[in-house]
Parts: C-alpha cells; structure tokens; sequence
C-alpha cells in the first residue's frame, strides 16, 4: 500500500468528516442555466463532508415557507425513498436501499465510501418491499399501513398502467396484475425486461415513468462509476434512460451520458420528458452541479467525458472528442454535490404562490462538498412555455441541525392528488405532507 492510500485511510478513520478543500462559490452560484464552473480542484483526499445521520427529535418537523404547512403524513417506515399515488389515492412507498454489491466496496475507495454512507444513514438492509398507505378519512394522515409487494430485489420506481403495475428492481423491470382499490397483490411478478445490476452495481437506483399513452415505459439507469474508472466495458447501457416495450419486451437507449439520473416528470405544458440528474464528484466543493434537464431522444449529455455540455474532465482516458462535440448542456443547474433525486412538477392550485407552476426537485443532500450542500426541498418556477423562468426557492428546511447532522434527508417528491405534496425523508423515515394554509 502507497503512502497516498495510507494517507487517505487515515484521515478517514479518523472523522470521515473535513477532508479536502472548502467551496469557493456559494451554492447559489450552481443554480440556474448558465451556473459558474470554476477550473476543478482535484485534492490527494477528497473532500468528505457527511452529516451524520440522527432522526429527528420528538415533535419536530422541517421548516416550510410562508402560506404552507407541513405534517406527517407517516411515520415510523422503514427507510422510504420513493413514492407514487394510485387513482383512488392510495400511497405506495418504496422501503429500499442499496442491494449487496461487493465488488463495489472493493480498495480503499470502496472502504471510504461503505464508511461514509453508512455515516450518513444509507447502510441499513433494504427491506425490498413496497407498502400501501391509506388516508380514508382525507385529514393528511394515513391510518392504514400495509405491504403492497414484499420480496423484491432494491425496488425503487412505480407506474401503474390500466391494470398492468411496474416496478423497478435494481436489475429487472417486472409486471404486476393490479385491481383498483386492492391494498395487496400477492400473484407473482412477470419480467418485462432485464436491467443492468450485477456484483458492481454502483448507481443502483431504477426509476421507471409511462408515456402519456401508456405505450413506452422510461427506465433511469445510473453509472457504475463516478467517471468511468472501472473501464467503459462496465458501463454497457449505464448512464442513460432506456425507453422499453412493456408488450415486446424491447428496448433501446433513449438518452445516453446522463451520470445518475433519478426523478422523471413529464413537463404539463410542453409534454416533454424531464429528469433530475446527479452529477460527478471529486473535483471540488463547487463542480458539477447537478440539474434537471428536457431530455432528447437520442441526445448525449456528455457522461463521462465532459460535464455541462463539452467541459472535457481531463481524468478520463481514454477522451472521446467526438462524443464531447456532441455533449448537449443541461437546462438548469440546481447547485453542486445537492444529490437531487425526486423531481414533480405543481399541480395549479395545491400550494400557493409562488408555488404553482414550476418544478419541486427533493435534494438529498452533499458528501463532497464543504460546506453542506441540498438537504431541502426546492421549488423551480417554470414558464407557461415549459422553460424554467426564475431563481430556486426552499420549500422544505431544516433537516440539518445546527451541529450539521442530519435530521432527515429527502428523496421522492409527488402530488397526492388531494392538495398536498408528499415527500419521502428516508433519514427521518417520514413521509412529510405540505398543504396550503387554510
């Protein structure tokens, strides 16, 4: 072992917190469409800033903006990260996490990293189940709870078609049977079609959205690397979003060079499909911002040879200057190292302005930034042209506390389709319900 994994190791062991540089730019500065991006500052430690997760206390609850409130919808699950309403109202939860995937905690990176995210609440077992929460009364509290589908494999994304429901494993998109207002389904899944997964399974969250009509189903698939450093044999159909044939089976690469793509929404005004993306890490508090983006059929964002349209990252090699000239730039940066993950846009009239048209992205909050970065709720404004139209604004805070831990982290974001905005806190082990102020 070289003196510089001995070095990094031991700065690890002794905090897992501090390491590295500090941001130069305020996070605000990694906001909008044409954010700054300084010269990268790669760092022999790289900077490992992790808000130890804690819960949150007796009685408290994240901060809301001024006309909203917030409350629990439930509580007491089991590390919730993904949410999706059915058509009578019916609350579907992810309880999940990473799968095992040992080649990925191999070397001292590997051994960082298992630290780190255990450090910040992401090491728990993945209870591999979808639970059902109803609210039959309507007073913002579900008082039912119970297992939807259990013994899945890191489920993560849902999308219910006619009777046909959709989960996404964390190799495999399965088919259910679903009948309206069943609160179980018990019959077995049929594979639609197989995704990437395996010992090394880095990115390991798949989302899963319909087309309008029902007729396509998109499907996230994350890196298996921060930029490529496991070879690019290893990143066969990574980085993307497949579009798939849930009748054939079939399926094509929709959009490609997209790091870790999470959250999926359909734009109201325009249609087009949008993503929130998570970008790479390791070249300073202040690159990448992560984004959201309108995401073209067949266009190339650049992953992993650039980053924001065509800034080539010199640490990969071999480059590939033709991809690079390619690169398409996302359309709106939403701050670095944020760890965006839920993305839903308003339905009108659920909250108050200036929360009405525009996008709620959940931020999951920094590991690689000094200081903290996400670790809220934010709302984008969009135009009636679909574009987004003005600066962030917090919707939900507070789930740091003032020693830096965190209190709780959110992931998915989703209209419950009765005036509220339901959010899964996967630290808080919460799903928190924001309503409009009576």
């Amino acid at each position: 072992m070289g003196k510089t994994p001995i070095a990094l190791l031991l700065a690890m062991s002794a905090g897992l917190s501090g390491c590295g540089e500090t941001a130069r730019l305020q996070v605000s500065d990694g906001y909008g469409p044409s954010p700054q991006l300084p010269e990268p500052n790669k760092t022999l430690i790289p900077t490992v800033n992790i808000a130890p997760a804690v819960g949150w206390p007796r009685g408290a609850r994240p901060s809301t903006a001024p006309g909203t409130r917030v409350a629990a919808f439930a509580e007491g699950l089991d590390h919730p990260r993904w949410l999706y309403v059915l058509p009578n109202g019916d609350v579907l939860v992810a309880e999940t996490n990473a799968p095992p995937k040992p080649d990925d905690n191999k070397g001292i990176r590997g051994w960082v990293m298992k630290k780190a995210m255990g450090r910040a609440g992401a090491a728990v077992p993945s209870p591999n189940r979808i639970s059902l929460l109803r609210d039959s009364d309507r007073d913002g509290v579900a008082e039912i709870r119970t297992t939807f589908i259990d013994n899945l494999n890191s489920p993560f994304g849902m999308a219910l078609v006619g009777n046909d429901f959709y989960v996404a494993d964390t190799d495999r998109l399965l088919r259910f049977h679903y009948e309206p207002g069943s609160m179980a389904i018990t019959g077995p899944g049929t594979l639609v079609a197989e995704l990437p997964g395996g010992r090394l399974n880095h990115h390991w969250t798949k989302n899963v959205i319909a087309s309008r009509d029902g007729k396509k189903l998109y499907v996230t698939v994350g890196s298996n690397s921060n930029v490529g450093e496991h070879g690019m044999a290893q990143e066969k159909g990574r980085a993307a979003i497949w579009e798939i044939d849930p009748a054939s089976g079939q399926t094509r690469i929709f959009a490609s060079g997209l790091r870790n793509p999470n959250g999926m929404a359909w734009e109201p005004h325009t249609g087009h499909l949008w993503t929130a993306v998570n970008e790479r890490d390791e070249i300073g508090s202040d690159l990448v911002p992560d984004y959201i983006t309108s995401v073209k059929d067949g266009g190339f964002y650049g992953w992993p040879y650039s980053y924001y349209g065509q800034n080539v990252d010199q640490r990969v090699n071999p480059q590939d200057p033709q991809q690079v000239a390619s690169a398409i730039a996302p359309d709106y940066a939403v701050g670095p190292h944020t760890a965006s993950l839920g993305l839903t846009f308003a339905e009108p009239g659920v909250l108050p302005p200036p929360f009405e048209q525009g996008a709620f992205i959940g931020q999951h909050g920094s590991w690689n930034r000094k200081p903290h970065s996400g670790y809220k709720v934010i709302f984008v404004p969009f135009s009636t042209s679909g574009r987004p139209a003005g600066k962030p604004i917090d919707l939900l805070t507070g789930f740091l506390d003032a020693d830096g831990k965190a209190r709780g982290r959110p992931v998915g974001v989703i209209n419950d389709q009765r005036g509220g905005l339901l959010v899964a806190d996967d630290v808080g082990n919460t799903i928190w319900r924001v309503s409009k102020v009576k």
